[in-house]
């Protein structure tokens, strides 16, 4: 059974940061391609970033957070990570942790397995 938490979420003014983890069981990390989904009020779900498995982990970033935001693992805490930096308004919605043994499935959208979801709140 699968089983991902995502946690670190909260309130920040603009420009501020934080970090989003989510720990992850019933899988072995290090075979997973692993991404953030954020889903803003009213609008649907869109990939923030993913990281890939083999190949030096390649990443992949939505054009919007290029620059502000990382995606990181660590395989041995079994750990995904997202630090966000320069928050804007429109950053704000839940944010999931989700994960697929196929990359091209996290990629497309469709992972086999999301969190719960942790809540980002960024105000002026």
């Amino acid at each position: 059974q699968v089983h991902l938490v995502e946690s670190g979420g909260g309130s920040v003014q603009t420009g501020g940061s934080l970090r989003l983890s989510c720990a992850a069981s019933g899988i072995t990390y290090s075979m997973y391609c692993m991404g953030w989904f954020r889903q803003p009020p009213g609008s649907q779900r869109e990939r923030v970033a993913a990281l890939m498995i083999g190949g030096g982990g390649a990443t992949y970033y939505a054009d919007s957070v290029k620059g502000r935001f990382t995606i990181s693992r660590d395989n041995a805490k079994n750990t995904l990570s997202l630090q966000m930096n320069s928050l804007r308004s429109d950053d704000t919605a839940m944010y999931y942790c989700a994960v697929d043994r196929l990359c091209t499935q996290l990629l497309n959208g469709r992972p086999s397995w999301w969190g719960r979801g942790t809540q980002v709140t960024v105000s002026s």
